[in-house]
């Protein structure tokens, strides 16, 4: 099939990579535009750009998807369809319409559970069990289309990243599938809306860790921040981000460091973070951090 491939992050690039390797005739490939990062505030490639220029596939990076100018540069591609995984962008009905086939996402949640821009992160901050993903036929709603096809994944202690990494080699497979039933032994089925939940994009102010929840919540933001934006705490004025974190019983007042170890007191419970980070520092261990940046038992955390 030819096909158009929109995406951008890390997420998006095995279904790239699935798409190159069975064959299909990726046209162009579409990825938000290169974004300083850095101390330096150079311009950075985002990582789908980067594979797409490695094998040779023409890279479009348009701002918006809105003008007439680039809805016909779209639409003269003739393309049988796209394939879309985190892109970023919101693709107007022209796009969407373009298409033989019309445009094929890969959505991060068993819809419609979980739609909107954070699925995985809403499926971990829940206590859900599992999640997977599903490959939809876009429309004009969010996340709102027919579903083509499932795949179910543990969650179990997993962090957001590695979740992530998991669903990606899973979308990709599944995509591949999906495609090869066209044109005719593909099944579409609607969702139900009375069932949906919504996973809006994460704000910053979430990834303060709110010690007034049971223990078993905070833990569960330690694994949605992780690695982005990053759970934390406040003590003497730095900022120390927890990466992983095991429960404990132990108990007193939230908030309150209970032990040399660093467990600090939850609304139920405590955390014992076992992997944490100051500003400007690699990750380390508690240990490492508890030897040069003392913090007492004793210690209210901010």
């Amino acid at each position: 099939m030819r096909i158009a491939f929109m995406g951008t992050p890390d997420f998006a690039v095995p279904t790239l990579d699935a798409l190159i390797g069975a064959g299909h005739d990726v046209a162009a490939v579409y990825c938000q535009p290169p974004r300083p990062a850095g101390r330096g505030r150079a311009l950075s490639l985002s990582p789908v750009q980067r594979r797409a220029q490695d094998a040779g596939i023409a890279v479009r990076t348009p701002v918006s998807l809105k003008g007439a100018g680039e809805q016909a540069a779209f639409a003269a591609l003739g393309l049988d369809a796209a394939v879309v995984a985190a892109y970023g962008l919101i693709l107007p009905e022209p796009i969407l319409a373009a298409p033989r086939f019309g445009c094929l996402n890969v959505h991060a949640s068993l819809l419609p559970r979980w739609r909107g821009a954070a699925p995985i992160q809403r499926a971990i901050l829940a206590g859900d069990a599992r999640t997977g993903v599903t490959i939809m036929q876009m429309e004009r709603g969010l996340d709102t289309g027919p579903m083509l096809g499932a795949m179910p994944a543990q969650i179990d202690r997993k962090t957001a990243g590695a979740l992530s990494a998991e669903l990606a080699g899973i979308g990709a497979q599944l995509m591949i599938r999906v495609l090869g039933l066209y044109p005719h032994d593909i099944g579409r089925v609607p969702q139900r809306d009375e069932r949906a939940t919504h996973a809006p994009k994460i704000a910053k102010a979430e990834a303060k860790l709110d010690f007034a929840r049971p223990a078993m919540q905070v833990e569960r933001q330690v694994r949605a921040f992780n690695p982005a934006p990053g759970a934390w705490f406040g003590y003497e004025g730095e900022r120390i981000k927890v990466l992983a974190a095991e429960i404990s019983e132990l108990g007193g007042e939230p908030g309150t460091v209970i032990d040399h170890g660093l467990a600090i007191a939850c609304g139920t419970g405590a955390i014992v973070p076992s992997l944490v980070q100051r500003a400007g520092r690699a990750p380390m261990m508690t240990a490492e951090l508890l030897r040069g940046f003392a913090i007492p038992a004793g210690a209210k955390l901010a």
